[in-house]
């Protein structure tokens, strides 16, 4: 609950920014970027960086420049023959997830293959102008890495901690302090205990608590209670 942003990067990417309540500076306010999903956005994520890996291996398949021979030959030990490969995507309703699925190998050509080098290169700036719009301007803030993609490694974390470095001097660069469903717990917690510091989005942060009278009560916002719902629905195990 500090001034900061989130940046949560898996096969897609969004950036979260937030100035609490109260940490100066004008007010609190949330901020996001990105997050539009494999046709309008989520640059730098991981579909991103696996079409960009994939049009690079049917680049040289094709012979057209800006091609790349070490992508092209994962392409075929994962995928098969690379001729074959539009048949075998377009049709799937997956397509977000089997593009990123390449993601990784792009990672794994990147010390020795120039142009999967740039890809990631080009992920990491994406993806720290996307913290850069959305992080507050203040000291002490925080940019937390979080999502599957970043276990990737250096290949790509080098240069993104670089351009975050050059883009966001005042923020230090760290890891998330939990993994999401911690986060949304603590989030729980603090509005459950009237301890939120940030600021009040009932379509980003609400518990739904239901009182001794039988209604419902939206914690998060400042709407009277509403009648019960007609059915509860219980997580299973």
């Amino acid at each position: 609950q500090r001034p900061g942003a989130v940046i949560a990067a898996g096969t897609g990417m969004i950036a979260l920014g937030v100035l609490p309540d109260d940490a100066g500076g004008g007010g609190g306010g949330w901020r996001r970027a990105d997050g539009w999903g494999h046709l309008l956005g989520d640059c730098g994520g991981g579909a991103w960086i696996g079409r960009a890996g994939l049009e690079a291996a049917m680049r040289a398949y094709d012979g057209r420049e800006g091609g790349s021979r070490p992508l092209l030959a994962r392409l075929e030990a994962v995928f098969g023959p690379a001729g074959e490969l539009p048949g075998k995507l377009y049709p799937r309703p997956d397509r977000p997830a089997v593009l990123a699925s390449f993601a990784p190998e792009v990672g794994r050509c990147a010390d020795r293959d120039p142009v999967a080098d740039a890809i990631l290169r080009d992920a990491a700036r994406h993806i720290a102008q996307a913290a850069e719009a959305v992080c507050p301007a203040v000291e002490g803030g925080e940019v937390a890495l979080t999502g599957g993609l970043f276990r990737m490694g250096d290949p790509l974390l080098a240069p993104l901690r670089a351009e975050l470095a050059t883009r966001l001097p005042h923020a230090r660069v760290t890891e998330a302090a939990g993994d999401p469903l911690t986060g949304a717990v603590r989030l729980a917690s603090a509005l459950a205990t009237d301890s939120l510091r940030l600021p009040v989005d009932a379509a980003l942060l609400s518990v739904v608590r239901g009182g001794p009278d039988g209604t419902t009560r939206q914690m998060g916002t400042d709407g009277p209670p509403s009648a019960p719902p007609e059915q509860s629905i219980t997580p299973s195990d």
